[in-house]
């Protein structure tokens, strides 16, 4: 089960048209390329897949078309989360997980619990779910940390949480998870630019913004690392570090949204409240992808 999420998982974004509605055919073709691109398993829905402004039959909408599209090439993860725990397990328990390998639960945010609340939240939602939960721990946009400590009590308590995407980019606390964990509880990055650093202090792989991209270039990254062949693995790192942080400069999705339209993949339109991306940062991808 575990070797399963290692390596590299891509947070898809959800292709629109200009009217705001899903472009199914142009979802179609960013799932098959980051497949073709040797990525380990796909995430749909989540942050980058701007799910907060989809509404319930979009979301049912998105992971039917997904499930149908990979026909189990690699495994999916189901973005599923958020602030009130009594309706999260009711989506749990009103959602076909068929098709699904696992679920990424995003730390509540806005009404900021503490670290006790995030632990009774994770522990009823994981109760609750027929497939394995991995933790999303999100600092930036949930308001609240999960220490380090909460996530390995997690670990060690509940059978169903199987691992972390830890996104604080405190790398002393993902050290002291990895340092403590149960042996097969995955630290997982949640940060595009220092994944090769978390590899390296023992995480096992990343769920990636970039990989929409450039899916090749940052698997094999991935699994260089994995494989302790840094020397390798680190020229690809700086190759792309450029372009990962200028994805970041004005927000995501907006950016790679931008760099995939550049691409001919798909619309950069993103849904209110976030907007594209300025014309400096748009100016500098088109450079970055075409130079």
């Amino acid at each position: 089960m575990y070797s399963k999420f290692k390596g590299t998982g891509v947070a898809l974004v959800t292709p629109f048209h200009k009217d705001g509605s899903i472009d199914f055919k142009s979802f179609k073709k960013v799932i098959n390329r980051c497949i073709d691109g040797k990525v380990e398993y796909v995430v749909p829905l989540g942050t980058t897949g701007e799910s907060v402004t989809l509404n319930k039959d979009e979301k049912n909408a998105v992971l039917d078309f997904v499930v149908e599209i990979v026909e189990k090439r690699v495994p999916v993860v189901l973005g599923l989360g958020g602030n009130n725990t009594a309706e999260i397990v009711n989506q749990i328990a009103h959602t076909d997980l068929g098709g699904v390998d696992a679920i990424l639960s995003v730390s509540p945010y806005y009404n900021r619990p503490t670290q006790r609340g995030l632990y009774q939240h994770f522990k009823t939602i994981a109760g609750a779910c027929p497939v394995p939960v991995i933790l999303y721990n999100v600092p930036t946009r949930t308001g609240s940390n999960m220490l380090a400590e909460t996530t390995l009590q997690l670990a060690e308590e509940v059978r169903n949480i199987i691992g972390i995407k830890e996104a604080s980019g405190n790398m002393e606390q993902v050290m002291r998870i990895i340092q403590n964990k149960p042996k097969d509880f995955l630290v997982i990055s949640g940060d595009d630019a220092i994944t090769l650093p978390i590899i390296a202090c023992g995480g096992d792989g990343v769920i990636s913004v970039v990989a929409n991209a450039y899916p090749r270039e940052f698997s094999d990254m991935v699994r260089l690392s994995l494989e302790g062949n840094f020397d390798k693995a680190k020229k690809l790192h700086y190759k792309l570090l450029e372009f990962i942080q200028t994805l970041f400069a004005d927000g995501s999705p907006g950016g790679i949204k931008a760099a995939l339209n550049i691409m001919n993949v798909c619309q950069e339109y993103v849904r209110l409240p976030l907007v594209g991306v300025n014309k400096a940062t748009l100016n500098k991808l088109t450079a970055l992808i075409e130079g």
